[in-house]
């Protein structure tokens, strides 16, 4: 599960990594207090100059982009319905840049680097009582998480096409939070296979 990594010789993986973290975290903060759809058009444009500037195929841009576009379809069509076109599409653009932010970051990082440099970012909290070491897992995980769970609702929407299941957001719920339960339930077994230590 955690090899999305794609090494390349390019800047954006030259990057350090603390850096690319607080930069996500800064972007993904920042999106909340955009709502000009232009400003996050050109922001995706950013994104994907980004990809371009790493050197990361075609197909991997789309490969993260592409089970994300029924959710951002919906998610335009009902924000457009009720608050209008402008609202919907801002934020169905936060979303999309979002998740090319958060899989520019697993595509040109290797999981343990990035697992190693929020232990030292949060080593200051160690005094607080806080396990620096489980919070910068749990965070490492989520960000690389994002792609896999978009993977798994393109999984199951193209299981229910050929089923003739008719698509509504519960027909999707139930088994992408079966088959989240079941991964979480898998990856637990793999730490503690590995002997991860949670203390």
């Amino acid at each position: 599960m955690l090899g999305l990594y794609l090494h390349r010789d390019s800047p954006v993986h030259a990057f350090p990594v603390g850096w690319k973290l607080a930069a996500l975290a800064v972007a993904a903060t920042g999106l909340f207090f955009v709502s000009n759809p232009v400003a996050i058009g050109a922001a995706l444009v950013g994104a994907l100059g980004l990809f371009a500037l790493a050197r990361l195929p075609l197909g991997a841009v789309l490969g993260q982009i592409r089970p994300l576009l029924p959710v951002l379809v919906l998610l335009f069509a009902v924000q457009a319905a009720f608050a209008g076109w402008e609202t919907g599409a801002a934020t169905a653009g936060r979303l999309a840049l979002l998740v090319l932010l958060a899989s520019l970051v697993t595509l040109t990082t290797r999981a343990s680097d990035t697992i190693d440099a929020l232990e030292r970012g949060l080593g200051w909290l160690r005094p607080l009582g806080v396990n620096a070491g489980k919070v910068s897992l749990m965070l490492a995980l989520t960000i690389r998480l994002i792609p896999v769970l978009l993977d798994l609702v393109q999984e199951i929407r193209m299981a229910q096409r050929a089923r003739g299941v008719e698509r509504s957001a519960l027909a999707l719920l139930v088994p992408l939070l079966v088959k989240t339960m079941r991964m979480a339930d898998h990856l637990s077994d793999a730490l503690e296979a590995r002997g991860y230590d949670p203390r």
